[in-house]
């Protein structure tokens, strides 16, 4: 990958810092973060980088865009991602899962003109959310030590080496040629950092410390996806 487009990819920077902060926290009295001062340093860059570079050119992006082209750009990097659900379905012995996730990349790849149309949802197949790092933790990976990426953001250990299949798994990857490759890795980083320029409110009104928020909501949220929204009332997210 060039220089320009790991850039680019940063944008996942702020689309993690926000879905984690929509979470819901609870009190952890252990934290596995060894590395909280290089976090804490890199956590600092991240917000940096989103502030004055991601953050801007999403504004921008949100205002002169007209809405049914926003939604058909989301759709079909939402289709594309399908790819990625179906394969971890299938790591995951998720049978079902996969045979319906397949129909409804099929559904939106043919009826839903590439996936620019979502159709598949409002015929009862619902957008599933499965990507390498929850597979390893299906598999029985612990999560190993809290772990900031630079441009990428919150991650752990499991999540980072999860990376690498996502990576492969991602039919952008395989497209010829970073002039074709890299304005459509823009365009995902910048249309993912625009849907989230409301729901940032609620980061800016809830954290007292937003590494620690941002850190704790990360771990639960990705707790709750491994075990499909019914992790145990009561786990230990950060001691594997």
């Amino acid at each position: 990958m060039s220089k320009i487009s790991s850039f680019l990819k940063s944008g996942v920077v702020a689309t993690t810092f926000l879905l984690s902060a929509c979470a819901t926290t609870q009190h952890q009295t252990e934290v596995n973060d060894p590395l909280e001062g290089y976090n804490r340093v890199m956590h600092a860059f991240n917000d940096t980088v989103d502030e004055n570079v991601l953050k801007p050119v999403s504004q921008g992006y949100d205002t002169i865009m007209p809405t049914p082209i926003r939604h058909g750009v989301n759709n079909f990097f939402n289709n594309l991602n399908d790819i990625t659900v179906i394969i971890n379905d299938i790591l995951q012995f998720k049978f079902t899962q996969a045979f319906e996730d397949t129909s409804r990349f099929a559904i939106n790849s043919t009826v839903g003109l590439i996936g620019f149309i979502d159709v598949a949802t409002d015929l009862g197949y619902k957008k599933n959310d499965e990507d390498f790092g929850q597979t390893l933790g299906a598999w029985g990976t612990g999560t190993g030590p809290y772990l900031v990426l630079p441009f990428l953001g919150p991650s752990n250990t499991r999540d980072t080496l999860g990376l690498v299949g996502d990576y492969f798994s991602d039919p952008v990857t395989y497209v010829t040629g970073p002039d074709a490759r890299n304005p459509l890795i823009a365009v995902r980083v910048i249309d993912d950092r625009a849907d989230l320029l409301k729901a940032e409110k609620v980061l800016d009104e809830a954290a007292i410390d937003e590494y620690s928020y941002i850190r704790d909501a990360y771990l639960q949220r990705r707790q709750s996806l491994v075990h499909d929204g019914n992790a145990p009332e009561e786990f230990d997210v950060f001691s594997d």
